[in-house]
Protein backbone atom coordinates (compact mmCIF):
# COMPACT_ATOMS: atom_id res chain seq x y z
CA UNK A 1 0.00 0.00 0.00
CA UNK A 2 1.36 3.56 -0.79
CA UNK A 3 2.31 5.96 2.07
CA UNK A 4 0.30 9.46 1.98
CA UNK A 5 0.66 11.73 -0.63
CA UNK A 6 0.03 15.28 -1.71
CA UNK A 7 -2.19 15.93 -4.54
CA UNK A 8 -1.95 19.05 -6.74
CA UNK A 9 -5.19 20.31 -8.87
CA UNK A 10 -4.99 23.20 -11.03
CA UNK A 11 -7.54 26.07 -11.59
CA UNK A 12 -5.70 26.91 -14.58
CA UNK A 13 -5.99 30.13 -16.47
CA UNK A 14 -6.23 30.37 -20.16
CA UNK A 15 -4.14 32.72 -21.63
CA UNK A 16 -2.47 33.65 -24.88
CA UNK A 17 1.18 32.84 -25.35
CA UNK A 18 3.01 35.03 -27.05
CA UNK A 19 5.65 32.24 -28.55
CA UNK A 20 6.41 28.46 -27.70
CA UNK A 21 9.41 29.84 -24.81
CA UNK A 22 7.09 31.56 -23.22
CA UNK A 23 4.43 29.12 -22.75
CA UNK A 24 7.14 26.75 -21.73
CA UNK A 25 8.32 29.02 -18.89
CA UNK A 26 4.70 29.00 -17.89
CA UNK A 27 4.18 25.88 -17.31
CA UNK A 28 7.26 25.31 -15.39
CA UNK A 29 6.60 28.49 -13.05
CA UNK A 30 3.36 25.96 -12.46
CA UNK A 31 4.98 23.00 -12.05
CA UNK A 32 7.70 23.84 -9.93
CA UNK A 33 5.45 25.43 -7.73
CA UNK A 34 2.93 22.56 -7.04
CA UNK A 35 6.76 20.43 -6.68
CA UNK A 36 7.66 22.98 -3.86
CA UNK A 37 4.73 22.68 -1.79
CA UNK A 38 5.24 18.56 -1.79
CA UNK A 39 2.94 17.62 -4.50
CA UNK A 40 4.09 14.33 -5.85
CA UNK A 41 0.72 13.98 -8.45
CA UNK A 42 0.20 17.07 -10.19
CA UNK A 43 -2.81 17.22 -12.78
CA UNK A 44 -3.66 20.05 -15.22
CA UNK A 45 -7.69 20.46 -16.65
CA UNK A 46 -8.94 19.15 -20.14
CA UNK A 47 -8.24 20.93 -23.03
CA UNK A 48 -6.03 23.48 -21.29
CA UNK A 49 -3.42 23.07 -24.00
CA UNK A 50 -5.74 24.59 -26.47
CA UNK A 51 -4.52 27.95 -25.39
CA UNK A 52 -1.29 27.13 -27.93
CA UNK A 53 -3.89 27.76 -30.45
CA UNK A 54 -2.76 31.44 -30.05
CA UNK A 55 0.69 31.11 -31.26
CA UNK A 56 -0.74 30.62 -35.16
CA UNK A 57 -2.70 33.17 -37.19
CA UNK A 58 -5.98 34.78 -36.54
CA UNK A 59 -7.92 32.68 -39.39
CA UNK A 60 -6.78 29.45 -37.79
CA UNK A 61 -7.82 30.79 -34.10
CA UNK A 62 -11.29 31.04 -35.32
CA UNK A 63 -11.84 27.85 -36.81
CA UNK A 64 -11.79 25.01 -34.68
CA UNK A 65 -11.10 22.59 -37.71
CA UNK A 66 -7.65 24.54 -38.50
CA UNK A 67 -7.00 24.49 -34.56
CA UNK A 68 -6.87 20.95 -34.38
CA UNK A 69 -4.98 20.52 -37.48
CA UNK A 70 -2.31 22.68 -36.36
CA UNK A 71 -1.94 21.93 -32.99
CA UNK A 72 -0.44 18.63 -33.94
CA UNK A 73 2.82 20.41 -34.79
CA UNK A 74 3.34 21.03 -31.49
CA UNK A 75 2.49 17.66 -29.75
CA UNK A 76 6.01 16.43 -30.15
CA UNK A 77 7.36 19.93 -27.95
CA UNK A 78 4.24 19.48 -25.97
CA UNK A 79 5.49 15.81 -25.05
CA UNK A 80 8.94 16.92 -24.47
CA UNK A 81 8.14 19.44 -21.92
CA UNK A 82 5.94 17.43 -19.91
CA UNK A 83 7.99 14.67 -19.55
CA UNK A 84 10.85 16.90 -19.03
CA UNK A 85 8.85 18.87 -16.37
CA UNK A 86 8.02 15.30 -14.62
CA UNK A 87 11.91 13.96 -14.71
CA UNK A 88 13.46 17.24 -13.07
CA UNK A 89 10.63 17.76 -10.55
CA UNK A 90 10.49 13.91 -9.54
CA UNK A 91 6.55 14.19 -10.03
CA UNK A 92 3.91 12.60 -11.56
CA UNK A 93 2.00 14.91 -14.30
CA UNK A 94 -1.40 14.14 -15.41
CA UNK A 95 -0.90 16.85 -18.52
CA UNK A 96 -4.59 17.69 -18.87
CA UNK A 97 -5.84 16.48 -22.45
CA UNK A 98 -4.25 17.63 -25.92
CA UNK A 99 -6.70 16.60 -29.24
CA UNK A 100 -4.22 14.22 -31.13
CA UNK A 101 -4.98 12.89 -35.00
CA UNK A 102 -5.87 9.03 -34.67
CA UNK A 103 -6.87 7.37 -38.26
CA UNK A 104 -8.99 10.19 -40.31
CA UNK A 105 -9.95 12.30 -37.14
CA UNK A 106 -9.71 13.37 -33.76
CA UNK A 107 -9.25 12.42 -30.06
CA UNK A 108 -9.31 14.02 -26.80
CA UNK A 109 -6.34 12.86 -25.60
CA UNK A 110 -4.84 12.64 -21.83
CA UNK A 111 -1.28 11.90 -21.19
CA UNK A 112 0.28 10.69 -17.54
CA UNK A 113 3.50 11.08 -17.28
CA UNK A 114 5.54 9.20 -15.00
CA UNK A 115 8.99 10.55 -13.43
CA UNK A 116 11.16 7.84 -14.64
CA UNK A 117 10.38 9.18 -18.65
CA UNK A 118 7.22 6.59 -19.18
CA UNK A 119 4.21 7.76 -20.89
CA UNK A 120 0.52 6.35 -20.33
CA UNK A 121 -2.52 7.47 -22.44
CA UNK A 122 -6.15 7.92 -21.44
CA UNK A 123 -8.84 8.91 -24.00
CA UNK A 124 -11.72 10.27 -23.45
CA UNK A 125 -14.34 7.66 -23.85
CA UNK A 126 -17.69 9.76 -23.34
CA UNK A 127 -18.32 12.45 -26.11
CA UNK A 128 -20.25 16.29 -25.00
CA UNK A 129 -22.55 17.33 -28.15
CA UNK A 130 -19.79 20.27 -28.49
CA UNK A 131 -17.24 17.58 -29.15
CA UNK A 132 -18.86 15.04 -31.29
CA UNK A 133 -21.52 17.74 -33.57
CA UNK A 134 -18.88 20.95 -34.05
CA UNK A 135 -15.81 19.74 -33.37
CA UNK A 136 -16.40 16.33 -34.31
CA UNK A 137 -14.07 14.43 -32.21
CA UNK A 138 -14.02 10.88 -32.08
CA UNK A 139 -14.58 8.95 -28.80
CA UNK A 140 -11.36 6.62 -27.33
CA UNK A 141 -12.00 2.87 -27.46
CA UNK A 142 -10.08 1.49 -24.24
CA UNK A 143 -10.49 2.51 -20.35
CA UNK A 144 -6.87 1.70 -18.64
CA UNK A 145 -5.70 1.92 -15.23
CA UNK A 146 -2.58 3.17 -14.53
CA UNK A 147 0.37 1.86 -12.11
CA UNK A 148 2.48 5.05 -10.26
CA UNK A 149 4.72 5.95 -8.04
CA UNK A 150 1.44 6.59 -5.95
CA UNK A 151 -0.13 3.61 -6.44
CA UNK A 152 -3.02 3.17 -9.18
CA UNK A 153 -4.64 5.63 -10.48
CA UNK A 154 -8.03 6.09 -13.40
CA UNK A 155 -8.63 8.96 -15.41
CA UNK A 156 -12.02 10.03 -16.36
CA UNK A 157 -11.69 13.19 -18.93
CA UNK A 158 -14.60 15.84 -17.99
CA UNK A 159 -17.97 14.41 -19.07
CA UNK A 160 -16.58 10.93 -18.23
CA UNK A 161 -17.15 11.36 -14.46
CA UNK A 162 -20.67 11.54 -14.96
CA UNK A 163 -21.22 8.67 -15.95
CA UNK A 164 -20.66 5.82 -12.69
CA UNK A 165 -20.14 2.56 -14.42
CA UNK A 166 -16.85 3.93 -16.17
CA UNK A 167 -15.44 4.97 -12.73
CA UNK A 168 -16.38 1.82 -11.11
CA UNK A 169 -14.65 -0.75 -14.04
CA UNK A 170 -11.58 1.66 -12.62
CA UNK A 171 -11.92 0.97 -9.32
CA UNK A 172 -12.89 -2.89 -9.89
CA UNK A 173 -9.74 -2.50 -11.73
CA UNK A 174 -7.72 -1.20 -8.44
CA UNK A 175 -7.59 2.41 -8.94
CA UNK A 176 -8.08 4.34 -5.46
CA UNK A 177 -7.70 7.39 -7.11
CA UNK A 178 -10.07 9.23 -10.23
CA UNK A 179 -8.24 12.07 -11.99
CA UNK A 180 -10.85 14.39 -13.66
CA UNK A 181 -8.94 16.62 -16.53
CA UNK A 182 -12.25 19.19 -16.97
CA UNK A 183 -12.96 22.78 -19.13
CA UNK A 184 -16.63 23.61 -18.37
CA UNK A 185 -17.73 27.15 -20.08
CA UNK A 186 -20.91 27.53 -17.49
CA UNK A 187 -21.91 27.23 -14.26
CA UNK A 188 -24.33 24.43 -14.64
CA UNK A 189 -21.74 22.64 -16.60
CA UNK A 190 -18.91 22.55 -13.96
CA UNK A 191 -21.78 21.88 -11.48
CA UNK A 192 -22.29 18.56 -13.57
CA UNK A 193 -18.84 17.71 -13.82
CA UNK A 194 -18.73 18.29 -9.59
CA UNK A 195 -21.31 16.33 -8.92
CA UNK A 196 -20.17 13.78 -10.77
CA UNK A 197 -17.11 13.50 -8.95
CA UNK A 198 -18.52 13.68 -5.42
CA UNK A 199 -20.79 10.91 -6.57
CA UNK A 200 -17.92 8.53 -7.49
CA UNK A 201 -15.95 9.27 -4.45
CA UNK A 202 -18.96 8.26 -2.57
CA UNK A 203 -20.31 5.10 -4.80
CA UNK A 204 -16.59 3.56 -4.79
CA UNK A 205 -15.19 4.96 -1.17
CA UNK A 206 -12.12 6.07 -3.36
CA UNK A 207 -10.26 9.70 -3.49
CA UNK A 208 -11.28 11.93 -6.78
CA UNK A 209 -8.83 15.17 -8.30
CA UNK A 210 -10.77 17.67 -10.03
CA UNK A 211 -9.14 20.04 -12.00
CA UNK A 212 -10.42 22.69 -14.26
CA UNK A 213 -9.82 25.86 -16.66
CA UNK A 214 -10.80 29.23 -15.65
CA UNK A 215 -10.79 32.70 -17.26
CA UNK A 216 -11.98 33.89 -20.48
CA UNK A 217 -9.99 33.84 -23.74
CA UNK A 218 -12.25 36.10 -26.22
CA UNK A 219 -9.52 35.39 -28.84
CA UNK A 220 -10.17 30.83 -28.79
CA UNK A 221 -12.91 29.56 -30.52
CA UNK A 222 -12.13 26.71 -28.36
CA UNK A 223 -12.13 28.42 -24.61
CA UNK A 224 -13.77 31.82 -24.97
CA UNK A 225 -15.41 31.09 -21.44
CA UNK A 226 -13.85 29.24 -18.65
CA UNK A 227 -15.91 28.57 -15.10
CA UNK A 228 -15.14 26.18 -12.66
CA UNK A 229 -13.14 25.11 -9.36
CA UNK A 230 -10.54 22.79 -8.92
CA UNK A 231 -11.26 20.16 -5.82
CA UNK A 232 -9.69 17.03 -4.06
CA UNK A 233 -13.05 14.57 -3.26
CA UNK A 234 -12.70 11.91 -0.96
CA UNK A 235 -15.36 9.07 0.62
CA UNK A 236 -18.78 10.80 2.58
CA UNK A 237 -17.68 9.06 5.99
CA UNK A 238 -15.83 8.74 9.32
CA UNK A 239 -12.44 9.72 9.05
CA UNK A 240 -13.23 12.11 6.04
CA UNK A 241 -14.91 15.96 6.26
CA UNK A 242 -18.85 15.37 6.65
CA UNK A 243 -19.00 16.83 2.83
CA UNK A 244 -16.70 14.55 1.31
CA UNK A 245 -14.89 17.72 0.12
CA UNK A 246 -11.11 17.66 1.18
CA UNK A 247 -9.74 21.04 -0.73
CA UNK A 248 -11.60 22.98 -2.94
CA UNK A 249 -10.24 26.69 -4.68
CA UNK A 250 -12.02 29.59 -4.66
CA UNK A 251 -14.01 29.56 -7.88
CA UNK A 252 -13.08 31.24 -11.12
CA UNK A 253 -9.57 32.12 -9.57
CA UNK A 254 -6.37 30.82 -10.88
CA UNK A 255 -4.14 28.49 -8.08
CA UNK A 256 -3.07 25.05 -7.38
CA UNK A 257 -5.30 23.22 -5.00
CA UNK A 258 -3.61 20.56 -2.57
CA UNK A 259 -4.78 17.65 -0.32
CA UNK A 260 -3.25 14.57 1.27
CA UNK A 261 -4.33 11.35 -0.22
CA UNK A 262 -3.77 7.97 1.83
CA UNK A 263 -4.37 5.25 0.77
CA UNK A 264 -4.72 3.58 4.51
CA UNK A 265 -7.68 5.29 5.34
CA UNK A 266 -9.33 4.14 1.91
CA UNK A 267 -8.88 0.52 3.04
CA UNK A 268 -9.93 1.55 6.75
CA UNK A 269 -12.85 2.90 5.29
CA UNK A 270 -13.88 0.33 2.80
CA UNK A 271 -13.34 -2.48 5.40
CA UNK A 272 -15.12 -0.55 8.79
CA UNK A 273 -16.94 2.45 7.26
CA UNK A 274 -20.59 4.11 8.97
CA UNK A 275 -21.60 2.50 5.04
CA UNK A 276 -19.74 0.12 2.23
CA UNK A 277 -20.42 1.20 -0.61
CA UNK A 278 -17.44 0.08 -2.01
CA UNK A 279 -18.73 -3.47 -1.25
CA UNK A 280 -22.21 -2.89 -1.25
CA UNK A 281 -22.23 -2.08 -5.27
CA UNK A 282 -22.58 -5.88 -6.45
CA UNK A 283 -26.21 -5.61 -4.46
CA UNK A 284 -27.69 -3.67 -7.18
CA UNK A 285 -27.16 -6.63 -9.71
CA UNK A 286 -29.97 -8.30 -8.54
CA UNK A 287 -32.13 -5.54 -10.47
CA UNK A 288 -29.99 -6.24 -13.73
CA UNK A 289 -32.64 -7.25 -16.37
Amino acid sequence: MSAPFVAAAAQYPIEAPRDWAQYETRIAHWVAAAAAHGARLLLFPEYFSMELAALFAPPVQASLAAQLDALQELLPGFLRLFAAQARMHGVLICAGTFPVRVGGGFRNRCHLFHPDGRIDVQEKLQMTRFEREQWRIDAGDALRTFDSEVGRLGIAVCYDAEFPLLARRMVEQGADVILVPSCTDTLAGYWRVRIGCQARALENQCYVVHSATVGTAPWSAALDVNVGAAAVYAPVDRGFPDDGVLAIGRMNEPQWVYATLDPAKLAAVRRDGQVLNHRDWDAQRRFDA
